[in-house]
């Protein structure tokens, strides 16, 4: 999700940022390769399927509407994002409070049967490392690992239990969402080759179904205009043709845009030229088309005053992705779609996309799959199925999406150990004042101005902003640390500091710094923050106070704020 303009409406933050990988499919004989990326049958009646509970064998592929498994049955994706690998701490969030296979198995045990993990093209960068993974008691086989070898280890687990993957490609970089595939930093052609490079290294391991190209691409993106630089049609052809040159199994997952014909929608969210200017691959049958979707929470648009909400809301869905679906022309995954349910519109608006996305029983995989935007608490305008410690469902956000939940699948022969457990340092303190409605919220707990948590992750995926830059702290005191502001929307933003050690090991530390301004930081983790005025101070939790010489850690937080700022200079002090 990131910022997008709506029909006559402001910009929306869009969720804190998501990217999907993709997933290999039908290990059997495919239809052979033909110029059409989808089988386009009539707009009759679509064979009414339920999806049997052993479905989703081997590779999948589409016929019309539906996605079918290796044996021809059909599955429907229901699940979840699970963002992070996108922002700057180059893995999923949340690996600072509990073990990844726990929170995989928490998935499966809700219903979930699929994970939608966002990435940027940073985590193809030789090296990159994630930096926000508490390994005490937990995660102990991702010590070590780069950001990809850790996915791998997702990858594998979900698949082992009956999960599959889809890998989106949430940004270029972790520093923000871009309208096109490309910028001048990440050119088209390396898009494409670490598109390549994952349905390589997945090759094989049909945990992963497919990838999503690009994430929510937006106004100057056309669909159908000719315009290569631009038209987000052909720059999918040329993409989804690269991966299936690699691997001809996978589903190739393709996002709508903003506008089309003058006429506006939610970022990604617009698939009204994919009738008329279909997505054509190499190999048949691999195409499904994406869609976003949101509420008030992310920005208001015209459909949500109108006097005849929401019974307006099934022709807008159908004008906008639905008559894919309805006209049997391909199968239509609406990869986002959340809220945070404070409003009575919201509340509205999901009971209304749930009907429409067709319940399981009696339909089975002839239905819309889905991925609920997100799992993570951090999204700032929408929250996620779990709560603020990372381990608490919201069982009123998740029981509105039980009637569509569907079946897991068969086992991938992955191997995966159970997990173990989760961290006794969740976040215990809230500072006063709450965010203004775009922020995750706050920890639970009752101390004035504190908070303390397990982690140095940051937020993703809501913002319209971008960072406003990191700043360096003094040496002399044993140690450097420096505040870098990953996200920043209109009134929060969440930010990472980076504690590292002198030419000798430390044994803690303490960070202080000023605000320029009113910020107020109003959750942390990894780290006991307190605010006093503008001033603030940081110490080190029990398990990340010790660090080598030349070594750092980290830790994140979230605050609010009125408007962009420029991080502020920090003091570091060893003990």
């Amino acid at each position: 999700m990131v910022t997008m303009t709506g029909p006559s409406g402001p910009p929306r933050q869009l969720r804190r940022l998501r990217v999907i990988l993709a997933a290999l499919f039908a290990a059997v004989a495919l239809a052979a390769f033909a110029l059409s990326g989808q089988s386009r049958a009539s707009a009759a009646a679509a064979p009414a399927a339920v999806a049997a509970p052993d479905a989703g064998t081997g590779y999948w592929h589409t016929s019309g509407r539906q996605i079918l498994d290796a044996d021809n049955q059909p599955v429907r994706i229901a699940g979840v994002n699970w963002f992070g690998f996108e922002t700057s701490n180059d893995v999923v969030h949340g690996l600072w409070s509990r073990d990844y296979k726990s929170m995989i198995d928490q998935m499966k045990s809700l219903g979930y049967n699929t994970i939608r993990l966002p990435y940027s093209d940073d985590i193809f960068k030789p090296g990159t490392m994630p930096n926000s993974i508490n390994f005490y008691n937990m995660n102990t086989d991702l010590q070590g690992l780069t950001s990809l070898q850790v996915m791998d280890k997702i990858v594998d687990y979900a698949g082992s239990i009956g999960l599959r993957v889809i890998l989106d490609r949430h940004r270029p970089d972790a520093g923000g969402q871009s309208a096109l595939w490309y910028t001048s930093s990440v050119p088209e052609s390396t898009w494409i080759t670490n598109l390549k490079a994952l349905a390589t290294r997945y090759q094989g391991n049909t945990a992963v179904v497919g990838i999503d190209l690009h994430n929510e691409p937006h106004d100057p993106a056309c669909w159908g205009c000719g315009d290569t630089t631009i038209d987000w049609r052909l720059a999918a052809e040329r993409a989804g043709n690269a991966i299936l040159g690699v691997n001809p199994n996978l589903l190739i997952f393709v996002e709508g845009i903003q506008t089309f014909n003058g006429t506006s929608g939610w970022w990604g969210g617009n698939l009204m030229g994919a009738g008329q200017y279909p997505v054509e691959l190499n190999v048949a049958n691999r195409v499904v088309y994406s869609a976003h979707d949101y509420a008030t929470s992310v920005a208001q648009q015209t459909w949500f005053t109108d006097p005849s909400f929401p019974a307006n809301m099934p022709g807008i869905w159908d004008k906008y992705w639905g008559y894919l679906f309805k006209q049997n022309i391909a199968p239509v995954w609406v990869g986002e779609f959340g809220t945070t349910l404070q409003s009575t519109t919201d509340q509205t608006w999901l009971k209304a996309l749930v009907d429409y996305l067709r319940p399981t029983a009696g339909n089975g995989g002839d239905s819309f799959s889905w991925t609920f935007w997100s799992w993570n608490p951090d999204s700032g305008d929408t929250g996620g199925i779990l709560k603020d410690d990372w381990q608490t469902v919201d069982t009123v956000k998740d029981g509105y999406l039980a009637s569509i939940k569907a079946p897991t699948f068969g086992g991938t022969g992955s191997t995966g150990g159970t997990s173990s457990g989760t961290s006794s340092g969740t976040s215990s303190g809230t500072s006063t004042g709450t965010t203004s409605g775009t922020s995750s919220g706050t920890t639970s707990g009752t101390s004035t101005g504190t908070s303390s948590g397990t982690s140095s992750g940051t937020s993703s995926g809501t913002t319209s902003g971008t960072s406003s830059g990191s700043t360096g702290g003094t040496g002399g005191g044993g140690c450097t640390a420096t505040l870098n502001i990953d996200n920043q929307w209109d009134a929060g933003f969440t930010a990472t500091v980076t504690v590292t050690a002198g030419s000798a090991a430390i044994n803690g530390w303490k960070v202080t710094w000023t605000w320029p301004g009113s910020q107020q930081e109003t959750s942390a983790w990894s780290a006991t923050v307190q605010q006093s005025g503008a001033a603030v101070t940081a110490t080190n939790l029990s398990y990340n106070g010790a660090v080598a010489a030349a070594g750092s850690t980290s830790f994140g937080f979230q605050g609010t704020a009125s408007g962009a700022f420029t991080a502020p200079a920090l003091t570091c002090t060893a003990s």
